[in-house]
């Protein structure tokens, strides 16, 4: 679980490269398990990694590195998917703490999670995204739930859904980074990264087909012989 956690709190720290060798290993075997890993000390705690005050790392990287946090990452929304900054969450400071109004969808994890890094305005007068801001909510935080998992078709197993946010008070404190308006680029940060992640993520699978077919291909005969021998099954293998 602590593949991309630093080793100070708990992880392993791995570089990018092998980052991508894990994923295709996991993957290989179980889709599902590498959605789970990957979405939690990935996305879900790479965000912590690259903006987290040494306070919020120090609370919940020893945690995301063992596995006894489950994270996720709260960015796409009904309306904002590739616009991410036309998200319409938002984040309204109120005393010692923001105010939290959306919904998230497409959220890899959010049914198991317990800390959810959330992306939210908090400069109405800020379109672009120099309003956004990030923000940790904990489950059990008032006014936070998720709805029940997709099913899900091409990642079966994997528990992905939607999360609503109805006057939910997060302390100010879980703030990302303690500073408003750079929530994008830490969403960045985090997205960079795990685009590679996902490309491994789909090569993995890909290469467990190849193997399949080919040994389909080797054991199953027809007219006294592998179908691997004929020559249009070897083009479609090829």
């Amino acid at each position: 679980f602590g593949w991309g956690v630093p080793e100070d709190f708990g992880g392993s720290d791995l570089t990018t490269e092998e980052l991508v060798l894990a994923a295709f290993e996991l993957s290989y075997c179980a889709i599902a398990f590498r959605a789970y890993v990957g979405s939690n000390t990935g996305i879900g705690g790479a965000a912590l990694v690259a903006d987290g005050t040494p306070e919020q790392k120090s609370k919940y990287l020893p945690g995301i590195a063992s596995g006894k946090i489950i994270g996720c990452f709260a960015l796409t929304e009904p309306d904002a998917g590739s616009e991410a900054t036309a998200l319409k969450t938002k984040a309204v400071r109120d005393g010692d703490a923001y105010v939290l109004n959306g919904t998230k969808c497409f959220i890899t994890n959010a049914p198991i999670s317990n800390l959810f890094t959330v992306f939210a305005r908090t400069n109405p007068d800020d379109p672009g995204h120099g309003g956004i801001s990030a923000f940790l909510v904990e489950r059990g935080t008032s006014g936070l739930d998720t709805g029940k998992p997709y099913k899900m078709m091409g990642q079966a197993g994997s528990l992905v859904s939607e999360v609503y946010f109805n006057d939910c008070r997060v302390p100010a404190e879980n703030l990302m980074g303690g500073k408003e308006g750079v929530g994008f680029r830490t969403a960045m940060k985090a997205l960079n990264r795990q685009r590679i992640h996902l490309a491994a993520l789909s090569t993995g699978p890909a290469m467990r087909m190849l193997d399949e077919a080919v040994e389909y291909a080797m054991t199953r005969k027809q007219f006294g012989q592998p179908i691997g021998e004929f020559q249009v099954v070897q083009a479609m293998i090829a």
